[in-house]
């Protein structure tokens, strides 16, 4: 059975463009693979903290070293860890909220970068540990940046994701929603042709 872990982080929730369209294909991903295991963990709902020196501090400790707060605090990494570790596939809404990612996203890198866990570092510079796994990140954008200097979400997206060993990365883009309705209305439809497109080739694994 594929495992398929989905990772809402706008603001709003499940009402957020970015979590819809990540709804839209996993519904098509789901019809075309039904015996998919699917898994959602809603930042807006379920945030995951800012880190701080304790936490970082607890990460590199035995759980005899630990406080109270840093077993609490590594037990929930290894959890978002271990989420990402049985995932086949990875489903990402990504807003952009002003020019940058949504601070509660950048909270679960966070959580899932662990120096010999999730990535090691080499003589040859850092291997990352995650392998073998397909994301799809469905990014909503107000305006138009893909392509543009303004853009500072994908390369970051994919550099991070490479950085733990997922290299598979696949974009979906709805840009311009806030420019008037027949642009957002146009913007949404070419988005859902690109999942449709997508869900042609998508076979679970």
């Amino acid at each position: 059975m594929a495992q398929l872990l989905q990772i809402n982080s706008s603001l709003f929730g499940e009402n957020g463009q970015s979590s819809q369209l990540s709804r839209k294909f996993v519904e098509r991903f789901l019809q075309a693979n039904p015996d998919t295991h699917h898994t959602v963990r809603d930042l807006a709902d379920q945030p995951v903290p800012h880190l701080d020196a304790e936490i970082v501090m607890g990460f590199g400790l035995s759980d005899e070293q630990r406080n109270g707060r840093q077993i609490e605090m590594t037990a929930l990494s290894d959890q978002l860890i271990e989420g990402v570790k049985v995932a086949d596939i990875l489903v990402i809404g990504l807003p952009m909220y002003n020019f940058s990612l949504p601070s509660t996203l950048k909270s679960w890198f966070d959580f899932i970068a662990r120096a010999g866990v999730t990535f090691k570092y080499t003589e040859q510079g850092p291997v990352g540990l995650l392998q073998g796994k397909k994301a799809y990140i469905m990014a909503a954008r107000g305006g138009l940046y893909a392509g543009t200097e303004y853009d500072t979400q994908t390369a970051m997206v994919q550099h991070f994701l490479g950085f733990i060993g997922i290299t598979d990365v696949e974009f979906v883009y709805a840009e311009g929603l806030n420019m008037g309705n027949d642009t957002k209305e146009q913007a949404i439809n070419d988005a859902e042709l690109k999942i449709d497109s997508l869900m042609s080739v998508v076979r679970s694994p």
